[in-house]
């Protein structure tokens, strides 16, 4: 069924790469969630005052909200598929996390009321009086939000699309809600609970389920707005694709800035031996920059390192600072090695790469080494540079 949407009314809807498909595939899922929500928030909240059942009211105000996200998405693909201007060399494409930043506060906005709500259920309990009908309706309200859920997932991982990801996650949450109010419904009918307050309960427990979808939305979508690292398969993919060039000995300093979907600026740094022909070298850097926009369709931008490769003088002290880093720190490594020889003491220059998450502050971290240099061989004075990943 989605297949077939998506042939019928997103043109050339193979090349996902291009903006234009992008928003088109954003469309027909947001136009779709939209019509389906609205149709799911008149039968629930017309079931919903009938039978005075804030639970079911509650989760007809879930849709409508849902409705209002769709069209937010719809907005902010439109406007991240902006062509670059002036003002904005690098496109619009963060609109889409934008857009998708304004979904999640209206889900918490929702999720605040409903919580408010059911508990003055609770503290003032009304009688529920459901029927078949409201059963059938919550029932068939399951299966559309079950549909919508596979829907929003097949389109967001086509495009690449966190908004619509999080739509998938969120249908999830509300099938759960759903079937908690369908229970009400059923028990209401069937006189269980009597004098207990079940809706109000089951109006808390939606609630709280759209709290945490709201909650966990919006958390993802101010990692991508702040900067959160990129995806661990991308980089390994990075460096794959180098490692195929015999020229380039190493990288280092790998940088990924995502300016939304399908807008990603990477750099890094390439080591080549320092006795290759500079010509030759820039010749082949331009060349890898080249082929990565082919293959990942991103900005790339390559600093070329020299590095000595063959003097074993050279190694040896290299070696003697990798083994150093990882006597302090097996997750230590180092780079952008380089050693000047002196009368009276050979001075090892390099950068000490230290994970993010290590405890032990950066500044310590250079002076253990250092002092680990100086134990093994007192004639080396290493000159560090402490740095955390970018990856």
């Amino acid at each position: 069924m989605t297949d077939l949407l998506i042939k019928i009314f997103v043109k050339n809807h193979e090349q996902t790469n291009d903006e234009q498909v992008r928003a088109g595939h954003a469309t027909l899922a947001s136009i779709t969630g939209i019509l389906l929500n609205i149709l799911l928030f008149c039968g629930k909240l017309t079931m919903g005052l009938i039978t005075a059942s804030v639970a079911i009211v509650a989760d007809a105000f879930n849709n409508i909200s849902d409705a209002g996200s769709s069209l937010v998405t719809i907005i902010g693909f439109r406007l991240s598929a902006k062509p670059v201007d002036k003002e904005h060399p690098l496109g619009h494409g963060r609109f889409e996390y934008i857009s998708g930043f304004i979904v999640d506060v209206i889900i918490l906005l929702v999720g605040a009321e409903l919580m408010i709500s059911s508990i003055e259920r609770i503290v003032s309990p009304t009688p529920v009086q459901s029927g078949s009908a409201t059963i059938i309706i919550l029932s068939v309200a399951i299966l559309i939000k079950l549909w919508l859920f596979f829907f929003y997932r097949k389109i967001g991982k086509k495009i690449n699309s966190s908004a619509l990801k999080s739509a998938s996650l969120d249908s999830a949450t509300d099938c759960v809600a759903t079937t908690l109010v369908l229970f009400t419904a059923v028990s209401s009918q069937l006189g269980w609970f009597q004098g207990f307050p079940l809706d109000g309960l089951i109006g808390i427990l939606v609630a709280c389920f759209i709290l945490f979808t709201g909650f966990k939305a919006a958390k993802e979508t101010i990692d991508l707005l702040l900067g959160s690292p990129p995806d661990p398969e991308f980089i390994k993919e990075i460096y794959a694709f180098v490692e195929d060039y015999p020229q380039i000995v190493g990288i280092h300093d790998v940088m990924v800035h995502d300016y939304g979907p399908g807008r990603k600026i990477v750099s890094f740094h390439a080591e080549v031996p320092s006795d290759c022909n500079i010509n030759t070298a820039h010749e082949i850097i331009d060349g890898i920059e080249r082929d990565m926009f082919d293959r990942f369709r991103c900005i790339v931008t390559i600093h070329l390192d020299p590095i000595a490769v063959n003097d074993e003088r050279v190694n040896e002290m290299k070696r003697l600072a990798e083994e150093s880093a990882k006597a302090i720190d097996e997750s230590f490594t180092i780079h952008d090695f380089r050693m000047t020889q002196g009368d009276t003491f050979t001075n090892l220059i390099f950068d000490l790469v230290v994970p993010a998450d290590c405890k032990t502050p950066l500044d310590e971290c250079v002076k253990a080494v250092a002092n680990e240099i100086k134990r093994r061989n007192e004639n080396c004075f290493a000159v560090i540079r402490g740095e955390h990943p970018y990856v």
